[in-house]
């Protein structure tokens, strides 16, 4: 646990010796969109559960996730081609774009919905997974300046899918290991129930 509260206390740090960094051009990443609306929907707002929801989402997280689509530190067969083409500056204006669009509001099924809060809220304290809230928000909202995504709203099916790609090792780009940690810690019905909770977050 202290391990991982240092490891995201470092992350912060380095995030913030990169906030002067320039923003984005919203127009511009409306502009360069259209290869993104098939999948994500015009306004961010994917239809398919399979998709994420990309309205409302960080700028720095959207544009480092297309980073590392590019470089290969993520994997993932259909955005290869759509990232391939784009330069660092596509990257910050794709983010820029879909961070300034509402993010749709979703329900969650009751089913776990309890269960669900409880560890968005709380963790699970006997295997030393904290709580989502530390780094995402009371909201989901995240937090844009470190990069850390927002999860508010977000299809259950992909938050689900995303954590236990982090568990099997099939994504790790996560700064530190972070989420690699939290995900090898929980159960399939545990992820179901997080996932179900945070969709209905807004």
């Amino acid at each position: 646990m202290k391990k991982m509260l240092l490891a995201g206390l470092a992350g912060i740090a380095l995030v913030a010796t990169t906030a002067a960094q320039a923003a984005g051009d919203a127009a511009a990443g409306q502009s360069k969109s259209g290869a993104c609306a098939g999948c994500h929907g015009i306004d961010g707002n994917s239809a398919v559960p399979s998709f994420p929801k990309l309205a409302g989402q960080g700028e720095k997280y959207i544009a480092k996730q297309l980073a590392d689509f590019k470089s290969g530190a993520r994997q993932d067969a259909s955005m290869a081609p759509v990232v391939a083409g784009l330069e660092e500056d596509d990257m910050a204006n794709l983010g820029a774009y879909y961070a300034a669009q509402v993010n749709a509001p979703a329900a969650a099924s009751e089913d776990q919905l309890t269960q669900g809060e409880n560890i968005y809220r709380g963790g699970i304290t006997e295997v030393e997974v904290p709580a989502c809230i530390a780094c995402h928000g009371p909201a989901g909202k995240g937090n844009p300046p470190a990069a850390y995504p927002a999860l508010a709203a977000q299809h259950a099916a992909y938050t689900a899918k995303t954590l236990k790609d982090f568990r099997s090792g099939a994504r790790d780009n996560d700064p530190s290991g972070m989420m690699s940690m939290v995900a090898k810690r929980m159960t399939d019905a545990e992820i179901e129930a997080v996932a179900n909770y945070i969709q209905g977050l807004h």
